[in-house]
């Protein structure tokens, strides 16, 4: 399904911000570095500036306001909310509202990105182009009795002008001049403004599109190591719709989650409680549940396609992790059912064995010619 790009659907206001940002980022930004260098303290505004601002989407914006994943003190709700209006990616309260349809109708017309009307549409189409109608914000009630948020909401363009642009220009003034004031416009301002916002618009992209799913395939949304690199640990996508409301994107201890650490930071210091976790033994059905789908429908493919050799060959193979799969499914679900306590040891050999199962089915999805 594409979307429709009448020149009717223009949103005008957003069409010529985002190409006037783009063409200072990507034009203005750079021919002032070459002329005229880059100074330590315009770097070191930048990387507080993205850090910030980049941090109050996916630790505000995203899982403490959209998905409540914790509770968090004012302290920590007043900066997510001023840094979050730094990126220009609208007010808390308008962005919750679009990414909790988002998971709501995942894949479906009424998705604000929705991946099935193309990439471009999912990236950024969907901010260029009006819906049609224009959804209700009937989904964020409980965000609207918060005075910090509804303040935010009053005044978020301002926020964004005064504290993302003219007060980086304001401190590169005092510290040389007007040059100054123009390097930190450019670069600590536009620039970075540029650089967080397409970090976010490839999550609703490039996560629906390239990537792994290892917990369910029930929609678009997929894992990749190298988003969580660029958008502290957004990019396990995968988990982060089947889990939603856990406060963990990068849910295992070898992935890339900065924000997953932060929030465990700031409830050590006493900012943040209630954090919300998905137990373990859910997260392995998921996982086991998931092998078993993609182990049938490797079979299915073989039968289908293939001759009697690679079919003998495989089926046997499939057929032992199949009933391996199926057997540590049914006794993981058995133990939860019974109200047996699960032991970390278990566990980790649950885990470690689907681990190894989900690699064997990879390797031999690579082998089988024409797959």
């Amino acid at each position: 399904m594409k979307f429709n790009v009448s020149f009717e659907r223009v949103d005008w206001i957003n069409t010529i911000f985002l190409l006037m940002i783009s063409l200072i980022a990507v034009v203005a930004a750079p021919v002032y570095v070459i002329m005229n260098g880059i100074n330590g303290l315009e770097i070191g505004l930048f990387t507080f500036y993205a850090l910030a601002t980049g941090i109050s989407i996916t630790l505000g914006y995203h899982r403490l306001f959209s998905h409540l994943s914790f509770k968090a003190k004012w302290p920590v709700r007043l900066f997510t909310l001023v840094f979050g209006a730094c990126a220009f990616e609208n007010s808390a309260l308008n962005w919750c509202s679009d990414h909790r349809r988002h998971h709501k109708h995942t894949d479906h017309d009424e998705d604000p990105y929705d991946i099935s009307k193309g990439f471009f549409w999912a990236h950024i189409g969907w901010i260029l182009f009006k819906m049609n109608p224009k959804p209700p914000m009937d989904n964020v009630a409980d965000l609207r009795k918060d005075p910090l948020v509804m303040w935010q909401y009053r005044w978020d363009k301002l926020i964004a002008v005064l504290v993302g642009l003219v007060l980086p220009a304001v401190i590169g003034y005092f510290h040389s001049g007007p040059m100054g004031a123009l390097g930190g416009f450019l670069i600590v301002g536009v620039a970075r403004v540029f650089v967080v916002q397409q970090c976010t618009f490839f999550i609703n992209s490039l996560c629906h599109t390239i990537g792994a799913q290892p917990y369910s395939t029930r929609c678009s949304a997929r894992d990749s190591a190298i988003m969580a690199l660029l958008t502290f640990g957004e990019g396990y996508h995968n988990y982060h719709h089947e889990f939603q409301h856990d406060y963990r994107n990068g849910v295992k201890p070898w992935n890339f989650d900065p924000t997953k650490w932060s929030i465990w930071v700031l409830s050590k210091l006493g900012l943040v409680s209630d954090l919300r976790r998905v137990p373990e033994h859910k997260i392995l059905l998921a996982q086991m549940d998931e092998a078993r789908r993609k182990a049938d429908a490797m079979r299915e493919e073989i039968v289908a396609h293939h001759d009697t050799g690679s079919r003998q060959r495989t089926s046997e193979i499939l057929d032992g992790l199949t009933a391996q799969l199926a057997e540590n499914y049914h006794e993981l679900e058995q133990a939860v059912a019974d109200k047996v306590e699960l032991s970390k040891k278990a566990l980790r050999r649950w885990s470690a064995e689907t681990r190894i199962m989900v690699n064997q089915l990879g390797k031999m999805n690579r082998l089988i010619p024409n797959s």
